[in-house]
């Protein structure tokens, strides 16, 4: 297989090339024209959203790049049948504040409003959901339109369970998502708590907390030991949830603290010395925005929004998942894996590690927690060297320990490792591509080495 193929996974590094063709539709007309047999346009074509995909997963280094943001209508809001409707395009945050202004929010939770919604419904979109109403933002898909390999529109609704399942977390893989219906609610209010515990008390806890109805996220400091947790439960009566706390949680959490760290990689030439400001700095920040800040939210105030600024200094990161029950255990070890990898090779990460926990969730053909409850992990760092030893390292972790791999977030995935963990799903789904996409017009080289 050439080097090309997993370019940008990290354990590989692919040739100099002139790029893809970008490809802006904003019609179903100019989309369906894109995609066309008899069309001019160069091969494969890979739809893309916001682009935040870590993986190669909707990139090439050829071809064409099909952004959908040009697709950015809200074509419905059903506030007595509790549905919303919108175009592939429309970014989150604006489809939560379009829904707030008739008291409705999305279900679940998803922790990046800068996403498109054509995005969040073929890829891996999640956050801290309480209790077992979902674990993915793809869940609460009913209804979806597409446009096939040969430009045809293709409408899946509620009665075909099959295909829309398949078409969840689907990478761009069977069509290019046109317009896509979800279900939503009432805005519910939800208390949130937040403690320090060390490791090894997380441990211990972690198994009643994943099977509990409340829904957490944590930030992992493996290098202070210790666990930064944010538990949500929801309130038995609607209370008040204030946008204030939580945009200043978000800007305290995804704007200051990545610029400070590179700032400190740059200006603090001594290691030690700058990992023990930068641990201070996240301890710090921890403590101020959540433990200080934020007691009360719903959804759509506690989702974080995209900072243009931060936006380039935390654009690394690659995410596991892994078995919730093996979890108390995972946890002592990826502390451990971290101190080791930090005396052999000088590098660590520079921001805090996160995790969510994800419910058993099998409304996607291949939905990482399809039997089981999963725990995933974000490793995040603002440095270009060393990064990619590391996530080669933390894919070897992540294996041995039975992760689960996200292909559009994994970094350092190998396929066969992936065939093995998705196993007959990973198979079903590649004969309905093939089905649909006989001509492999939509199949990139990064996709194509996981046998789809």
């Amino acid at each position: 297989m050439p080097a090309t193929t997993l370019q940008k996974t990290g354990r590989y590094r692919g040739l100099g090339h002139t790029g893809p063709i970008d490809l802006r539709p904003t019609d179903l007309n100019k989309l369906k024209r894109y995609l066309e047999p008899n069309a001019n346009i160069a091969l494969p074509i890979r739809p893309q959203g916001a682009g935040t995909a870590s993986t190669d997963c909707n990139r090439c280094v050829s071809g064409s790049i099909l952004h959908t943001a040009g697709l950015d209508r809200i074509t419905k809001i059903d506030s007595y049948n509790h549905t919303v409707t919108a175009q592939a395009g429309v970014r989150l945050g604006r489809l939560v504040d379009e829904l707030a202004k008739q008291g409705l929010e999305l279900i679940g939770a998803y922790d990046l409003q800068g996403r498109t919604l054509g995005g969040a419904i073929a890829a891996p979109c999640f956050g801290p959901v309480i209790g077992n109403q979902g674990a993915y933002f793809s869940s609460h898909v009913i209804a979806m339109k597409l446009v096939t390999a040969s430009g045809q529109l293709l409408n899946v609704g509620p009665q075909q369970q099959n295909l829309l399942s398949a078409l969840r977390l689907s990478f761009g893989l069977l069509g290019v998502i046109y317009e896509a219906t979800l279900r939503v609610r009432p805005i519910r209010t939800f208390s949130a708590s937040h403690r320090r515990i060390s490791i090894d008390k997380f441990a211990s806890v972690v198994d009643t907390l994943a099977n509990g109805d409340i829904g957490f996220k944590f930030y992992m400091l493996p290098h202070r030991d210790c666990i930064y947790l944010d538990l949500r439960r929801y309130d038995a009566e609607p209370g008040n949830a204030f946008g204030v706390p939580w945009k200043i949680k978000d800007w305290g959490e995804n704007a200051v603290l990545p610029n400070v760290v590179k700032s400190l990689n740059r200006l603090v030439p001594f290691p030690s010395v700058r990992y023990r400001l930068i641990d201070t700095i996240s301890e710090t920040t921890q403590k101020l925005v959540n433990t200080r800040l934020v007691t009360a939210g719903t959804n759509a105030v506690a989702q974080s929004r995209p900072h243009r600024k931060a936006s380039k200094s935390v654009s690394r990161f690659s995410t596991w998942c892994f078995p919730a029950a093996n979890f108390a255990m995972i946890a002592i070890a990826y502390r451990d894996f971290c101190e080791s990898l930090y005396e052999q090779s000088g590098f660590r990460c520079d921001m805090p590690t996160v995790g969510y926990r994800l419910c058993q969730d099998a409304s996607s053909l291949l939905s990482p927690s399809f039997d089981d409850p999963m725990i995933a992990l974000t490793a995040a760092s603002t440095q270009e060297s060393g990064w990619d030893d590391f996530v080669i390292d933390l894919a070897d972790f992540a294996e041995n320990w039975a992760g689960t791999p996200l292909l559009s977030q994994s970094r350092a995935l190998q396929g066969d490792y992936a065939h093995q963990v998705y196993g007959s799903r990973l198979d079903f789904f590649g004969r309905m591509r093939r089905r649909l996409d006989p001509e492999n017009r939509l199949l990139s080289p990064f996709l194509a080495q996981f046998a789809l």
